[in-house]
């Protein structure tokens, strides 16, 4: 009677094993390509730039070109104010603060729509978010990724710009759901 029971049993077991492979879940390298089939369509309707300038002087405004960030293509930047790069550049684990706007680009990309993901940018209620710069080591910092500190890296502070963040650079917590998202974003020094 043992016998049976064990071979009852992983039947079972070799049951549930199939059934699960068989779901449609995608695999994450089907996410990945999704998330980049989402971010190349995105920037096929944009001038894109595949390095910084050397002499960082970026073009700036709703028509500047998207600038690749980092080599691997996760983090894409358009300058809409460059702020005063010269006398006004972040120190390391100076407080920023900043409000944004992010879209997901992969429903955009599914079925065309364009709404808030999520952001603090239209209420004025709602407090700023706050990282401190270049110090990834405070929970506080990190949480946000490092896509949204790159514009710092060429900027001043008092920035603003639009952002394409791929899931590896982007919100840490997120970074499973392998999900890009567009940003609108603007740096402070203080709370506002």
């Amino acid at each position: 009677m043992k016998r049976v029971f064990n071979y009852s049993l992983l039947l079972g077991l070799f049951a549930i094993v199939m059934l699960s492979a068989c779901n449609d879940d995608q695999s994450y390298a089907d996410r990945l390509n999704e998330e980049r089939n989402a971010v190349n369509a995105y920037l096929a309707n944009h001038r894109v730039v595949m390095s910084i300038p050397e002499d960082s002087v970026f073009e700036v405004g709703e028509n500047a070109p998207f600038y690749r960030i980092d080599v691997d293509g996760n983090v894409y930047m358009q300058v809409l104010n460059a702020g005063d790069k010269v006398n006004d550049k972040a120190k390391t684990g100076e407080p920023i603060y900043f409000r944004y706007s992010r879209y997901n680009l992969s429903t955009w990309y599914a079925d065309g729509t364009w709404t808030v993901y999520s952001g603090n940018e239209t209420s004025m209620d709602a407090m700023s978010c706050t990282f401190n710069y270049a110090d990834y080591t405070l929970p506080s910092s990190s949480q946000w990724g490092y896509g949204l500190q790159f514009p710092l890296l060429f900027l001043g502070v008092e920035c603003e710009v639009n952002l394409i963040i791929k899931s590896q650079y982007g919100f840490t917590n997120e970074i499973s759901y392998v999900t890009p998202f567009f940003y609108h974003v603007r740096y402070f020094h203080s709370q506002i």
